[in-house]
């Protein structure tokens, strides 16, 4: 069931009179233009990443027109007074005519690299929102893990684009990209010459990525992004816990005019938010860095915040290596590349798309679900996400340890020593931490919702004691919070001498392992109707 407005707009009524007697649609443009779209905030951070991604098409489009993906040297003969006359690759020559020449161009070029950053900053803030609700169970398991896709080939995207101006930066983190491949075990060497066409630097790695980057994995995305819209479309919005908002209807406006002219809007304001970063924020100033030439070499640079934890994990893994058969001649493999650059992204990934079906099987819930849950609400998954912020943002923030040893004057091993220590016991205190406050604020919800709001009136009772007065919540605000409910676990299995037999799957060694994991991570933590046995005579 669906809530909304009943009768049909005009504007509607005329649009479905149109397409109906041309093509018969009436019925299903009606159907679809009614379509109820729940209003939150936090469902507008899945909009920013799609229009970012409409405008990186945009502005990709336009920039296709004068860049050249070819590592051809010549010389510099443009506009740019301090370059000229240096050998360069045509790359680098075209971005330089791009930014300087071109009208627009460098406006254009700021809001591709700003829009990219926003791009994979919104898709990583959306798949925290759909972590932390709950989005992503069933029936939404596969609109999730398309999501996850998305999200490690955006990464692929960004460093692709990232590296073909063929400048001194981008060239640094092609390094890294070069060193990482060839350590690569039995196929390293193989698909560093294919990448590179040739022992490094080559002579094809900027026309290969470029075909990657414009043709390739754009339209993979283009692929994923129109079936994950797909999917959220016959699935059924998602909403969030409140009054007369149920798993049998959906709560909010129309898709036109309502919803329509909302979108409309906001697609406006990210359009206006990216164009006056690139107008008045400067990016990726290439110019300043110069071409890339292999026997050079920049202090400070950082890849995009995107890869910038790649890059933690790169400078605090130690040198360590592994000598198959115990003998060098036999191969070697650099642990210290192999370990940072695969490990802590594939933990993340794998993670991820692994958590619908491991808390199912954790959980036994195969129930759907279109409400979603706040995340105090369930205290271990709040958690679990919060330690992964942590361990991605230590190894982000340990990606520029030369940088704060040099800022902070504090030396560099120490840093990198302390970011050791912290990338393993940062998520778990983080861990610890996120789930007593989630306990704390189910504690505070059930206070409200046995005795009300405070209101500061302070009263004397009878007896000469103190007490203060509480007012009843709003409809609302008690039926958000009378929307909780007990995480599902596994039935309880009682010993033997209850009566009960556990079933057989909990009997085994994997069984009773799974039932007290689930026992530890459902169940009610703190009921809501925890205080029901004090005095509320006075709540008012």
């Amino acid at each position: 069931m669906q809530t909304g407005p009943r009768t049909v707009p005009g504007a509607v009524a005329r649009t479905s009179s149109f397409l109906d007697e041309r093509l018969g649609a009436a019925p299903l443009v009606n159907r679809n233009l009614r379509k109820i779209f729940p209003d939150h905030w936090s469902f507008l951070l899945g909009e920013i990443a799609l229009y970012s991604f409409v405008i990186l098409l945009l502005t990709g489009t336009f920039l296709t027109f004068w860049f050249k993906p070819s590592m051809g040297e010549v010389v510099y003969d443009g506009v740019y007074a301090p370059l000229r006359g240096v050998a360069m690759s045509q790359a680098y020559a075209s971005t330089l005519e791009l930014s300087f020449e071109v009208r627009g161009g460098l406006l254009l070029r700021q809001m591709h690299h700003w829009s990219a950053l926003l791009f994979i900053g919104g898709m990583m803030i959306h798949a925290l929102r759909v972590f932390f609700t709950g989005a992503y169970r069933k029936p939404r398991e596969l609109t999730w893990l398309i999501g996850v896709t998305m999200l490690a080939i955006a990464l692929l995207e960004g460093l692709t684009g990232y590296s073909l101006p063929d400048d001194l930066l981008s060239g640094a983190g092609l390094r890294v990209t070069e060193g990482v491949l060839i350590s690569l075990p039995l196929v390293g060497t193989y698909l560093t010459f294919l990448l590179f066409g040739g022992e490094y630097p080559g002579e094809d790695v900027v026309s290969r990525f470029y075909s990657l980057h414009i043709l390739l994995i754009p339209g993979v995305l283009l692929a994923l992004v129109s079936v994950h819209l797909v999917l959220m479309w016959v699935q059924k919005h998602t909403q969030m816990p409140g009054r007369s908002r149920t798993d049998a209807n959906v709560v909010g406006a129309p898709l036109f005019p309502s919803f329509a002219a909302k979108t409309a809007a906001f697609f406006l304001f990210t359009l206006g938010t990216v164009t006056g970063l690139a107008s008045l924020t400067q990016i990726n100033p290439v110019w300043l860095y110069g071409p890339y030439s292999p026997a050079d070499i920049s202090a400070g640079s950082q890849p995009d915040f995107y890869l910038g934890f790649l890059e933690g994990a790169l400078r605090l893994m130690p040198a360590w290596e592994l000598n198959l058969l115990g003998s060098a001649h036999a191969g070697t493999i650099p642990l210290s590349v192999v370990v940072p650059a695969l490990v802590p992204l594939g933990l993340v990934l794998t993670g991820m798309a692994l958590y619908p079906f491991l808390e199912r099987w954790l959980t036994g819930d195969h129930r759907e679900h279109h409400v979603l849950e706040r995340p105090r609400d369930h205290p271990h998954r709040t958690a679990i996400g919060m330690s992964v912020v942590v361990f991605y943002g230590v190894l982000w923030l340990l990606g520029a340890n030369d940088e704060l040893a040099s800022t902070f004057h504090v030396s560099l091993n120490a840093i990198t020593y302390a970011g050791r220590v912290l990338v393993f016991a940062g998520p778990a205190l983080a861990y610890v931490v996120t789930y007593r406050i989630c306990l704390g604020l189910q504690r505070a919800d059930a206070e409200l919702a046995g005795h009300g709001v405070p209101t500061g009136v302070i009263r004397r009772l009878p007896h000469g004691a103190f007490t203060e007065a509480h007012a009843p919540l709003d409809e609302e605000a008690a039926a958000r919070l009378r929307a909780k409910r007990p995480v599902p676990a596994l039935p309880a299995a009682r010993a033997a001498g209850g009566g009960a037999v556990p079933p057989d799957g909990l009997r085994r060694p994997l069984g009773r392992l799974r039932a007290r994991m689930s026992a530890a991570y459902g169940g009610e933590k703190v009921p809501l109707d925890g205080d029901a046995g004090h005095d509320r005579s006075l709540t008012r």
